[in-house]
């Protein structure tokens, strides 16, 4: 085996493993502890972050950082990779510190003269917009690493009843309007419920509270379940402007009826707590969409267009 190779696969092994001895690296590769210390010692110089036990029993362990064997990418793939990772520049914070800055830097700096041209062609000609939104990559980190070790936090949320400390188990972390949204299981509701991380204050890892094995096996594709909450049914007409407008919100596609001359209607099957939510989306097409049920949705946007007359009278 060439030296070259057996570095990589000892790179794969030691990653494998949180310690190890030089013996059982020298046993199952089959070589000699002394070719085994000097190859350590020669991973550790190109930056492989591996440190020696002392003592009885000791050997050697790898430090929470480790690093990945090389990987070979094509160039379509470099580039792919390379604008995946600038498209997180327009999030103002992200929950990864340094590391998609410090990936993209690699791409761009080790691929081949020829594909950092095509790059630098494309640059500011192709981008992934995300609205600017402020919150604190700290927070956001904190969330990440919960759901990677599987530990509970304890937050501060500055909730519509004011801050509130609770501790939640996050299920995990995704972005949408610029916006980053955790949903988690809250001990102090003893449900799960959907946080946004912007409205986090301060959020630490609580190791004492232990986790719930049901809510680990979640993801973001489990939705919670609202059917035995109380059913209500939102009932809208459409101008052919407000059937543009709203096909492309994923909560009322499937619901809308088009006509011919390009109107329509929908009726979207919601829980009866989430009325409030739905008008204010409602809210925002003005009158390209009307509201005729039920009478819950029909009394609250009266409530926000007398609010408004008022405001401006």
């Amino acid at each position: 085996m060439q030296k070259s190779q057996r570095l990589i696969q000892l790179i794969m092994m030691v990653n494998a493993r949180k310690s190890f001895t030089v013996k059982e690296l020298a046993d199952e590769l089959g070589l000699s502890t002394r070719t085994i210390t000097r190859d350590l010692q020669e991973l550790s110089e190109l930056g492989v972050p591996i440190y020696s036990i002392q003592g009885r029993g000791g050997g050697y362990k790898l430090l929470q950082e480790r690093l990945l064997p090389p990987i070979s990418f094509s160039e379509g793939e470099a580039v792919a990779m390379f604008f995946a990772c600038q498209s997180l520049n327009y999030f103002s914070s992200l929950p990864f510190g340094d590391g998609a800055g410090s990936a993209l830097h690699k791409f761009y700096h080790y691929s081949p003269a020829d594909v950092r041209e095509q790059i630098d062609r494309l640059k500011n000609r192709v981008a992934i917009y995300s609205p600017y939104r402020l919150m604190s990559p700290e927070i956001l980190q904190t969330l990440l690493q919960a759901i990677m070790i599987r530990s509970v936090v304890t937050i501060d949320y500055n909730s519509r009843s004011g801050v509130l400390k609770r501790n939640i188990q996050p299920i995990g972390l995704y972005a949408s309007s610029g916006y980053w949204y955790c949903p988690a299981y809250c001990f102090l509701r003893e449900e799960i419920r959907q946080f946004r991380a912007d409205r986090f204050l301060s959020a630490s890892l609580n190791e004492s509270i232990p986790c719930r094995g049901d809510i680990e096996q979640k993801t973001l594709l489990d939705k919670p379940e609202k059917d035995h909450l109380e059913q209500k049914v939102l009932l809208l007409e459409l101008t052919k402007k407000g059937v543009w407008l709203l096909e492309s919100n994923t909560r009322f596609t499937s619901t809308i009826q088009r006509n011919e001359d390009g109107s329509g209607t929908a009726a979207v099957p919601i829980a009866a707590e989430d009325v409030h939510f739905y008008v204010e989306l409602v809210w925002q097409l003005g009158e390209e969409a009307k509201i005729q049920g039920p009478i819950e949705a029909i009394a609250y946007i009266e409530q926000k267009i007398e609010s408004m007359r008022r405001l401006y009278s």
